[in-house]
């Protein structure tokens, strides 16, 4: 999944790895919500997202910055319980909340 954000490299770091910012965007759809997250932003340290569906799979994340564009790019672990297409629009679903939350405080 990937989704162009019209925001500098600059402005999206911030509202990717800010804790208050986190959390009004990282859900996948209106009855999911992030009611925590912490994030150590030193060279190995960790983000945590706590989403009310928990879920621990893995996620691989790639900021590609281009002017005043900023591409993103996850892939992630699928589960065995739904269909990846449902898995794959969840995501995909975080990512344009993301969009839509970066356009508008840049």
């Amino acid at each position: 999944m990937e989704v162009v954000v019209k925001a500098t490299m600059d402005v999206i770091w911030k509202l990717w790895t800010t804790p208050e910012d986190i959390m009004q965007w990282n859900n996948a759809s209106d009855d999911w919500h992030t009611p925590s997250a912490k994030n150590d932003r030193r060279p190995g340290g960790k983000i945590l997202f706590r989403m009310e569906a928990k879920d621990e799979r893995k996620v691989g994340i790639t900021f590609t910055g281009k002017e005043t564009e900023t591409r993103i790019t996850e892939t992630f672990e699928a589960e065995s319980q739904n269909p990846i297409e449902m898995q794959r629009n969840g995501w995909q679903a975080i990512l344009n909340n993301f969009k839509q939350y970066a356009e508008r405080k840049s």
